[in-house]
């Protein structure tokens, strides 16, 4: 518990100068990451003495075989205790405490690809809830709806999820995602392979955003009109902001709120996420990987397979971690996958 130790001190530093209460949603972060930290030093340093009165009464017990049974017993549920402690050890990224910026993005497939991308948009939003986590969406842009599905299709979608360790939590689900079924869209009832890539990022109000610095010259700023829910202002105003960032190609959009400068605001921060990730990976591979540059979204790129026919499957191909209950991982049943991916 050392590194978190280290932090829990870095964090209260932190929290006496006055500059940190300057910017209340950083501070508010803060303080919950820390509040978090000596929760689990708290249940570390319990579970640590627990195990020790286990090994002694064990000890002493050697011709006490009732004892014994309650010895192993109580053994068992310290196990299960220490191993959903261990999963949660493994979020000791410096990012990991905090929330996610979730985009999606339908690849190759037309109709099908775009209602598969909805559909991952609904799964995360309902595995986040159950979370307990606040879930938003940011920007979106939809596809040509059809009454098929009864889903708005989505070209591309980016969600806000706040809340304790969504980021260490949904990291691991940046990748490309494969589904294959019966295509609702065809009119023989084929079956269809269709793509969707998701990118999670950390949300940076842990760090300084003063670390990123943007030149007026770089940037490329759309006014568009919000495509999502809001009211007639903004159906009828020019809202939505996207933000391009020229030198790399980068883009962050935003249409969640009412007010342009406010979105503006929004797309700002998304894409200072953007670059300051890019800025702490050196290598021109891991740069190239975080962005997509080399990962079409389509076949044999896949990092999970959800085969909804011939037969139910849900595969991850890194962890080879499997569900036969595609419709229940679908709503939002992902714990499995994600914590198999967590001690790899």
């Amino acid at each position: 518990m050392t590194a978190k130790q280290r932090r829990v001190e870095e964090i209260e530093r932190m929290i006496v100068q006055e500059d940190t209460w300057k910017d209340r949603q950083r501070a508010e972060e803060l303080t919950k990451e820390l509040g978090l930290l000596n929760n689990q030093i708290k249940r570390w340093a319990a579970l640590v003495k627990e195990i020790q009165e286990t090994a002694g009464f064990l000890e002493i017990s050697k011709d006490d075989s009732v004892m014994q049974k309650e010895i192993e017993r109580s053994a068992a549920v310290l196990k299960k205790q220490l191993d959903a402690f261990e999963k949660e050890l493994y979020l000791s990224g410096k990012y990991d405490p905090g929330s996610a910026i979730i985009t999606i993005t339908a690849g190759a497939g037309g109709q099908d690809a775009e209602d598969w991308a909805a559909m991952l948009d609904e799964m995360y939003c309902v595995y986040a809830a159950e979370k307990g986590w606040e879930i938003a969406t940011v920007g979106e842009s939809l596809g040509d709806f059809s009454s098929k599905t009864g889903r708005k299709p989505l070209r591309h979608a980016v969600l806000e999820a706040r809340g304790a360790y969504a980021y260490g939590l949904l990291k691991k689900e940046t990748g490309v995602h494969r589904l294959v079924r019966i295509s609702p869209f065809s009119a023989k009832h084929l079956r269809h392979t269709s793509f969707a890539a998701v990118e999670v990022l950390p949300d940076i109000t842990l760090v300084d955003e003063n670390s990123v610095v943007l030149k007026p010259e770089d940037l490329k700023i759309e006014m568009t009109r919000s495509s999502g829910p809001g009211g007639q202002n903004v159906n009828k105003r020019e809202t939505a902001v996207r933000i391009v960032h020229l030198p790399t190609g980068i883009s962050a959009e935003s249409q969640v709120e009412r007010h342009q400068a406010r979105n503006r605001d929004r797309a700002m921060k998304l894409l200072k996420t953007k670059l300051l990730h890019l800025m702490e990976r050196q290598q021109a591979k891991e740069i190239a990987e975080l962005r997509g540059e080399k990962t079409k979204i389509e076949w044999a790129n896949q990092i999970r397979s959800y085969v909804l026919h011939p037969y139910k499957l849900v595969k991850d191909h890194r962890s080879e971690y499997e569900s036969h209950d595609p419709d229940s991982v679908l709503k939002g049943e992902l714990d499995g996958f994600i914590e198999a991916q967590l001690i790899i």
